[in-house]
This record gives C-alpha cells, sequence and structure tokens, in this order.
C-alpha cells in the first residue's frame, strides 16, 4: 500500500474513533428538548474524557448555571470507565424562553439549547386519554366492518373515536431509534421528553444502574405535587406493564416490574385497575412474582383503598359514593380479551371468569374520580390489541378493538353532563398489519387461491353484530383476508384461531424460531410462510407508521397536522393550566 494510502487509511481510523467519542459526551436533557416551566428533570453533563472538577465551566445563557440553578451538583470522576460526569437533580425552570447549556473541559465543549414553555391558565376539569395500544389503522377498519357492517360499500355506523372532531397524526419514533417501543412511546406521552426503548421517565444515559439515568417528571407527579385533582390508571395488561408504568415511573429497564408494583402505591392515584396481581403479593404467596416480602395489597387497604378483584366487587365498590379512592386487580398477569371472555372462553377465561370488561373499568373510574370536584386526568389503556397484534391475531385485535370504542362512548357519555373534559383517543405505536381483500371458502383451488382481490373480494358474510357491537361467529366462510408486514416463519391459515391466542413460532432445537407445526397438523392446506423477521424474533414487531389520533372537548383543536408524541403531552399539560404562568 501507498504511503498516502497509508495516511488516508490512518486518518479515516482516527477520525473514526474520534467520532465514536464525541458521540458519547452528551447533555441531558438532549438538545432541542422542550421542558414544561415549572416542572422538575434531572441535568446530565458527561464528558468523553476524565477531567478535574476545578476545570469545568457550565454557563446557563452565558451566565455560570449555579448562579442560576442552586441545586447541589453530584461530580463523578471516571462514570464506569467513560469519562466524568455531572449529575444535578431536581432542576426546576420557572421562566419560558429560550436556555442555552454550555459545558466546558480543557478538552471539551458541549452544548444544548431547550425550549421551556408555560401553559397559560388551566382550560379543561378532566383529561381522559384512552391508549389503543399497538393500534394501527387496520385495527380500526377491522373492527368497523365486524361491528358497524357494510351495505354496497359503506359503513353502517362508526366507532366512538371515528366522528370525533379534531385529527392528528403522530410520530411515535424515539431518541434511539426510527421503531418505538410501549416504554418510550408512552413516556413521550406522560412527560413530554423523548427517550430511549424499553425505558420510562429517564434519559437513557451512561449509568449502569437502571435507577440511575436523569429523570424528568411525569405528569401523574406534575399534577399531585401542583393540584388537588384525582388520577386514574386503568389497563387490561399488567399494571406494572409498560404504558401503565410510564405514568409512575423512572426507569432505564420496563422489566422493573416490582419497582412499577411499588410506584403504583407511591404514586397515590386515586384508581388503579388492571391486571399484574402477580407484583402486588409478598414473595411467599403461591402466584407472587415479587423478591420480597412487600403485601402491597396491605398497603393499599392502609391507605384507605377499597379493593375488588372481580368485575362484582369492582362495580359494587365504584357505586358506592363513599368511594373515594379504588385499587382493583383481576388477574395475576394481564387480562383476558373480549373475544374470548365473552364468547370462546378460551385462553385463561375458564380460570378467571370473572374479569371486567374495559368498559366497567372505565365507567368504575369515571364514577370514583368524579367524585373530587377539583378534577381529574384518567388514562385507559386498551392494551391487548397490540399483544394479539405481535402474534399476528388480528381478529382478537378487532374485537379489543371494538371493546375501546365502547369504553371511549362511555366518556363521550360523561362529556355530555362534564363538558370541560378533553378526551383524546390514540396508539402509543403502530403494528403493520393491512387488509388485502376477502377470503371465500367455497373458491377451487388452495388456500391461497381463495383469496378474493378487488372486484373478486366482494364482502365478508360476518352476522350482524350484537348491542356490544360484536358479531357472535368469526368463523364465517367469507371473512377479512388481514396480513402483516413483519412476522417470523409461520402457517397462514387464514382462519380464526378458536382454541386461543395464535402462537406463530415456535424455538427450534438450534435456539432459532421456526413455524409452529400444530397449525399445519390442523389444517393441512396451511401455507408455510418464511419469516422476514430475524431468526431469534418469535413475533411480529411494532412498525414506524404514524398513529392517528382523534380528540375531543375543550383543547382538542390543537390536535392537527403531523405532530411529534411530544406535543400530546404539551397540549395536556396546557389544557390542565400545570406550567408555570
Amino acid at each position: 500500500m501507498k504511503i498516502s494510502q497509508l495516511l488516508k487509511s490512518a486518518s479515516y481510523i482516527l477520525f473514526s474513533v474520534l467520532a465514536g467519542l464525541a458521540q458519547a459526551a452528551a447533555i441531558y436533557p438532549i438538545d432541542k428538548a422542550a421542558i414544561l416551566a415549572g416542572s422538575k428533570f434531572d441535568i446530565k453533563i458527561e464528558f468523553n474524557s476524565v477531567v478535574n472538577q476545578d476545570e469545568v465551566v457550565l454557563e446557563l445563557n452565558g451566565a455560570p448555571l449555579n448562579k442560576i440553578i442552586p441545586n447541589k451538583s453530584d461530580f463523578i470522576a471516571n462514570e464506569n470507565g467513560k469519562g466524568s460526569s455531572i449529575l444535578i437533580r431536581d432542576v426546576q425552570l420557572a421562566k419560558a424562553g429560550n436556555y442555552q447549556i454550555v459545558a466546558r473541559s480543557p478538552q471539551e465543549r458541549l452544548q444544548v439549547n431547550w425550549d421551556v414553555y408555560s401553559s397559560g391558565p388551566r382550560r379543561v376539569k378532566n383529561v381522559i386519554l384512552f391508549i389503543g395500544d399497538g393500534m394501527t389503522i387496520a385495527n380500526r377498519t377491522t373492527a368497523r366492518v365486524l361491528s358497524k357492517g357494510m351495505q354496497e360499500g359503506k359503513y353502517q355506523g362508526r366507532l366512538a373515536f371515528d366522528d370525533m372532531p379534531s385529527t392528528a397524526m403522530i410520530g411515535t419514533s424515539g431518541s434511539d431509534s426510527l421503531i418505538t417501543d410501549s416504554a418510550n412511546s408512552m413516556s413521550a406521552y406522560t412527560t413530554g421528553h423523548k427517550t430511549a426503548v424499553n425505558a420510562m421517565g429517564v434519559y437513557v444515559s451512561r449509568a449502569s444502574d437502571n435507577f440511575s439515568h436523569p429523570k424528568v417528571e411525569t405528569i401523574t407527579e406534575l399534577i399531585k405535587r401542583n393540584t388537588k385533582m384525582s388520577v386514574g390508571i386503568v389497563s387490561d395488561a399488567e399494571l406494572e406493564d409498560a404504558t401503565p408504568g410510564a405514568m409512575v415511573s423512572h426507569t432505564r429497564r420496563r422489566a422493573d416490574k416490582q419497582y412499577i408494583a411499588d410506584q403504583l402505591l407511591a404514586s397515590g392515584a386515586e384508581v388503579i385497575l388492571g391486571g399484574g396481581s402477580a407484583y402486588f403479593y409478598p414473595q411467599s404467596t403461591k402466584s407472587s412474582k415479587r423478591k420480597d416480602d412487600k403485601n402491597l395489597l396491605e398497603s393499599f387497604k392502609s391507605q384507605g383503598y377499597q379493593i375488588a378483584f372481580t368485575k362484582q366487587e369492582l362495580i359494587a365498590e365504584s357505586d358506592n359514593k363513599n368511594t373515594k379512592k379504588l385499587f382493583g386487580v383481576f388477574h395475576p398477569d394481564n387480562m383476558d380479551g373480549s373475544l374470548d371472555r365473552l364468547y370462546l372462553k378460551k385462553n385463561t377465561v375458564e380460570e378467571y371468569p370473572n374479569q371486567p370488561d374495559l368498559t366497567e373499568m372505565t365507567q368504575s373510574a369515571l364514577n370514583v374520580l368524579s367524585r373530587n370536584p377539583n378534577g381529574f386526568f384518567l388514562m385507559v389503556e386498551a392494551a391487548l390489541i397490540d399483544k394479539f397484534n405481535h402474534p399476528l391475531d388480528w381478529e382478537r385485535a378487532a374485537f379489543d378493538t371494538i371493546m375501546l370504542s365502547n369504553a371511549v362512548q362511555i366518556a363521550k357519555e360523561f362529556a355530555k353532563t362534564h363538558p370541560d373534559t378533553l378526551i383524546i383517543v390514540t396508539p402509543d405505536h403502530t403494528h403493520s398489519g393491512s387488509i388485502s381483500g376477502v377470503v371465500h371458502d367455497d373458491k377451487p383451488g388452495p388456500l391461497r387461491e381463495k383469496v378474493g382481490i378487488y372486484a373478486d373480494a366482494g364482502f365478508p358474510n360476518y352476522p350482524k353484530a350484537d348491542t356490544q357491537g360484536y358479531p357472535n361467529r368469526i368463523d364465517v366462510s367469507k371473512r377479512i383476508a388481514f396480513f402483516y408486514g413483519s412476522y417470523p416463519d409461520h402457517y397462514e391459515t387464514m382462519h380464526p384461531k378458536l382454541d386461543g391466542t395464535f402462537m406463530p413460532a415456535i424455538k427450534g432445537e438450534d435456539g432459532k424460531y421456526v413455524a409452529n407445526p400444530k397449525y399445519i397438523q390442523q389444517q393441512e392446506d396451511a401455507i408455510h410462510v418464511g419469516g422476514n423477521l430475524p431468526s431469534h424474533q418469535e413475533s411480529g414487531v411494532h412498525a414506524a407508521d404514524d398513529a392517528v389520533l382523534n380528540a375531543s372537548g375543550p383543547g382538542s383543536e390543537k390536535f392537527k397536522g403531523f405532530m411529534d408524541n411530544t406535543e400530546v403531552f404539551k397540549v395536556m399539560v396546557e389544557s390542565l393550566g400545570l406550567g408555570s404562568k
């Protein structure tokens, strides 16, 4: 190799190393962060090199940072062998405006700019945030087909959120990836800050401990610190799952479920309803997943909560006008979906026959929360839409989208007599499904030839839905042809899975996931589909497609066009007047 080529190669290597180092240095909150005035957050500065604390200069808008922010700072001489760090906890900036943070050492200069915004006066008394977890456009469409029916191409009704006056497209990407998960996407809604996959309520720094990353205040904490409002958290997943967890938690790993359970208790939220009972019992209890002897059920009782374990107890407690705090937990894990609970009686329904519907949890939450004259913030998650999209089980996802619509209708009825209520319905992220045609069982030939497309599709022949919007049969002769864009190896049957949630792939002898042979054994003409995901992936994954948000009530007019997910937080806190004036 020529000398010039060697020099060029060496220069490239040196540049690459320096570029890698430059990417490691950081200030949190990140550049262009939007911060609510008066909210609490941590500042963290990470240098690439080990520096002398006396040589570090920190400036805020050109002035020494400690003159404006008197909070104690912690200096970490060499954090995990990656360089020096400075951490300042519980910072508040009361005045709106543009802020520039500069951190200098003899070797480095770091800079970020923040937009600190105030909220203005309170405009609404109540906010109800519905999360259709993982709900994509095709989930809405299938739910509308099944629940409303069609005649000559026209739907014979609409879902409860279809006719809300405000609509926006929501970008869901996180700070580290185009593709998000429920932890950081929900965290954007609850804090107004971006974070990374699996994280909630923190910026992901180089800290090795899950709980040492720089924190940002959640909307639950803001409300509890600044107002006399009530807070409600409802989900048909484990209450320790990412979406309800992001209402109260600060951790790098959403898997810290015991900690999240503790935070639910510590949050002071007046209504907490969902699954995940295994993390509320001490480890000595048979079904417990805790690693200590805390009995959170007893702690909730001692703090004045009424306790419900069945839908009958839930309704009775919420109807009691003396109930001001309600804790209900109805399953040790995720609750069962509406298709199984109401019709098929599969999965764990026989073991847990008295689980409430999302509508019953929503109504119960409203009953209790509305007893507070100061108003409330309620988050309701239809979590199982996502739980069924992952294993490519679109029928179950459609039924739970119908259930979400029914829950939203309850909120709309509430808003008729409480017009100072903002209702928001949105996914946290999306999946890749879409409708391609109609499967006709009477078409001749192999399974793929039974898919009618374009004019040959016609319409499905699901029976007319009942009063709740559900057809009582899904194994009809003309069915929606629904296909996902991301999938592991699996057998496509084009039939509903009547014996339990679809399990498309199982782990093979080499540790890689292969198509589950159960379905070719059940249906000889099932089509083997080679996966388009990495072989270690057992189910479908999230998509970067925009989420569709619908809203009604005061403040809903701010939802329009394309918006970042952090702006949903901004609209909510502005509507509630939670920022410094």
